[in-house]
């Protein structure tokens, strides 16, 4: 719920209050079954053994009616409510959330109503998961490295004194948090292989023949994880980004492209990263992160599909408060 209102605030200045609000039950479904969809290879077999094509009819069908579902609930309970409200009480230049702007460039002309609506689609099946996969690997590693989670904590009391709160401006003020951010997703890389671009020519790179509209797929988690580049990368550091070289999630090394790298990066790297942090830091500024009772250390274990890797099975970490 934590990652939906704050998407949801900034998207619409809408949050939910409770677990079991219809409008959240659905939205969740509907976003589970798309990312279920999206990951699987049972289903998406097509995309690697391209003769298999024709056989993908009724996975095709499934994938449409989970769209258009979802453009449905989006348009109904959403933007058409928005609209309700700018039109009895529109809101100042400063009022404004995302959905406003949307819709003044629909009103410009810049857009029309069906880009507005995959837009916010986009944005929620984005960025909500992602993030979420990030917060939970981020969690059981400082659950597991009870070292690291107390450096994190001296550095919080250090910069900010001991219960202040975290907050957004304090983040880049942070560089050992900002590192186990970091360390998280380059060894949990929750898109291992980006998401697939496509060359609309043909083109010729390091020696070898692209034809026209290939599916390119990048192995940013190789990059990440190559022992000739990474020194025991199989091991949680968040120390090697301390370093004199500034390795950044930003593309400035090709190392490290969480977010993929250019003109098509990923632009949810400017919200990621820093409710990553504040929630993590936050976390472990208000308690000492346990281990579920009777067990040394949460299970970590990586599930994949497709597009992703998430951990597969989810653990009860216990949280003792700080006095």
């Amino acid at each position: 719920m934590l990652m939906y209102n704050n998407m949801y605030r900034m998207i619409f200045n809408r949050r939910f209050e409770r677990v079991d609000d219809p409008l959240f039950v659905e939205l969740k479904r509907l976003n589970g079954e798309r990312s279920r969809l999206a990951q699987s290879f049972e289903y998406n077999y097509g995309d690697f053994i391209p003769i298999l094509w024709p056989f993908l009819r009724k996975y095709l069908e499934l994938c449409q009616k989970v769209k258009d579902e979802s453009l449905r609930l989006f348009n109904k309970h959403f933007v058409e409510e928005h609209k309700k409200l700018i039109r009895v009480n529109p809101p100042s230049h400063d009022e404004k959330c995302a959905i406003d702007h949307m819709l003044d460039a629909q009103k410009n002309g810049e857009i029309t109503e069906d880009n507005v609506l995959y837009i916010v689609e986009s944005i929620n099946v984005a960025a909500i998961q992602t993030t979420l996969w990030s917060m939970e690997w981020g969690l059981a590693e400082l659950v597991n490295k009870p070292d690291i989670q107390i450096k994190v904590r001296d550095e919080l009391n250090t910069v900010l004194g001991k219960g202040v709160p975290l907050t957004e401006p304090d983040v880049p003020r942070l560089p050992f948090l900002h590192a186990v951010v970091k360390e998280t997703m380059r060894l949990h890389m929750e898109i291992p292989l980006l998401v697939p671009h496509m060359n609309l020519h043909q083109a010729k790179l390091g020696g070898y023949d692209i034809p026209a509209e290939s599916k390119i797929l990048v192995n940013a988690w190789y990059l990440a994880n190559n022992p000739e580049w990474w020194e025991k990368p199989e091991v949680f550091n968040p120390e090697r980004f301390l370093g004199a070289e500034k390795i950044e999630a930003n593309g400035n090394d090709f190392r490290f492209l969480p977010f993929g790298v250019g003109r098509r990066s990923c632009p949810g790297i400017i919200l990621a990263i820093p409710i990553v942090s504040l929630v993590l830091g936050r976390l472990v500024q208000s308690f000492e992160l346990l281990p579920p009772p009777g067990q040394s250390k949460v299970d970590i274990t990586g599930k994949g599909g497709q597009f992703s890797l998430h951990i597969a099975k989810h653990s009860v970490v216990v949280c003792k408060p700080i006095t």
